[in-house]
């Protein structure tokens, strides 16, 4: 079976294939994936606004999935079924590619799965490494979401915990632009990190939970906060003489210091959880997932922990289309998906 996957949640408009092998071990295989960032367009105004996002999905969207169906050296004769993110999202963007998957689907008469954004996060795991170990403790970590999910099996996603406020690659960007280092923050300060002393601003972070001797999990520390990181460096900043600005070197070590005051949070977090839900395996997915501290360091506490740790590569990290038609695979191998759905901007997963 070959599927089209459609992704245009945010700033990304994606299009990919995805193929089934018949090997349970790696049971998919990436044919394309085309992704056209928004990133220039949007860097002037520090952020992605919502109304010129959803224009430049409907400018670029027939090219991206035309190129996407080249690069498998199929045409639309050769497509099983299409999969596109109906949430959650901007829905103004989520709305382009939704009527354009529904219309393909009418026009060829092809079923189409209405895949939730986070699924294709945790199936990107599944994608680039397989059948991993199950339980697994899968953190889902970009600008929108810090959540993490028990995979008792394949397809099914239990929420445990999430960030109550600021997600944590939403934190980079307004920490980013706070120390001036442009956007996309997540990026920028890993860029910036690697010259900077990560020792050299004492940064703290609040403990959301305390353990309980008789039942760890009912108080386990599954939540995340990160506004009062990003609150501590303002306090920081306004300590500064006024006026003075930053040196490289002090923005250097401004990143360094934050990325692993927010790196150390994530992992602490998310091996206590996979340590009282007995996972047999970790993984980590979304954005700030190609975050190269967070990759090093999840890996080196995977293997003194003694449980395999998956990340995707970086290419399926951040947003793209090759993730949400393995969650358009996943959805058929189910159950047949229904075309009665709608673009949800708060879409639970379910």
């Amino acid at each position: 079976m070959r599927i089209l996957g459609i992704e245009t949640s945010c700033d990304e408009t994606a299009a990919a294939v995805v193929a089934t092998t018949g090997d349970a071990a790696k049971p998919w295989t990436m044919l394309s994936n085309v992704v056209a960032s928004q990133n220039d367009i949007h860097r002037e105004f520090g952020g992605v606004v919502p109304e010129i996002a959803s224009r430049q999905h409907v400018r670029d969207i027939c090219g991206v999935v035309e190129a996407a169906l080249a690069n498998a050296s199929l045409d639309l004769g050769g497509l099983d079924a299409i999969a596109v993110t109906r949430g959650p999202g901007l829905v103004g963007s989520l709305l382009v590619g939704v009527s354009f998957a529904k219309a393909l689907s009418a026009a060829r008469g092809l079923p189409v799965a209405g895949v939730h954004h986070l699924a294709g996060h945790i199936e990107s795991i599944f994608l680039e490494h397989g059948a991993i170990e199950l339980p697994a403790v899968v953190l889902v970590v970009s600008g929108g979401h810090t959540s993490l999910y028990f995979l008792p099996r394949p397809g099914e996603y239990e929420l445990i915990g999430r960030t109550r406020d600021d997600a944590a690659g939403e934190a980079f960007d307004k920490v980013a632009k706070l120390v001036g280092l442009g956007y996309p923050g997540g990026p920028a300060i890993d860029r910036a990190a690697k010259n900077g002393n990560d020792q050299a601003v004492k940064f703290t972070t609040p403990r959301m939970t305390h353990p309980d001797r008789n039942d760890p999990k009912a108080t386990l520390a599954a939540e995340f906060s990160f506004s009062g990181l990003k609150t501590a460096v303002v306090r920081h900043l306004e300590k500064r003489d006024e006026g003075a600005t930053l040196t490289e070197q002090e923005k250097a070590d401004f990143a360094a210091s934050f990325q692993r005051t927010v790196v150390e949070t994530l992992l602490k977090n998310t091996f206590a959880v996979a340590e009282a839900y007995g996972a047999k395996s970790i993984g980590i997915a979304g954005g700030v997932s190609a975050n190269s501290r967070l990759r090093a360091d999840a890996e080196a506490q995977g293997r003194a922990a003694g449980i395999p740790v998956y990340i995707p590569r970086l290419a399926l990290s951040t947003d793209n289309a090759a993730m949400i038609a393995a969650a358009g695979l996943r959805m058929l191998e189910r159950g047949a998906p229904s075309a009665d759905f709608h673009a949800a901007a708060d879409l639970p997963i379910s």
